[in-house]
């Protein structure tokens, strides 16, 4: 297509050297935009992520606490019974 017309060649690397900065320059700022909302996405998701694992951390503890008191409690009602038998 081009090779028959190497003025329609000429014309076009003419107009990409022309308007390439002009497209640059008006789509920088939207790259700008798109970078810095990813960026907070990314801010926020890692924020409630370590406030999710705060919160699963708790209940674990929490859940390990009962189970510690459950054990204390059921060994203390094992000593009882078995001081009653004796």
């Amino acid at each position: 297509m081009y090779h028959r017309n190497p003025g329609r060649l000429i014309a076009f690397g003419i107009g990409a050297v022309v308007l390439g900065p002009t497209i640059i320059s008006l789509l920088k700022p939207l790259a700008k935009a798109t970078i810095k909302t990813g960026v907070i996405l990314y801010q926020k998701t890692k924020e409630t992520l370590a406030e999710t694992g705060e919160q699963l951390a708790d209940i674990v503890a929490e859940a390990k606490a009962e189970v510690m008191a459950e054990k204390t409690v059921g060994s203390d009602n094992f000593a009882k019974t078995e001081s009653a038998e004796n």
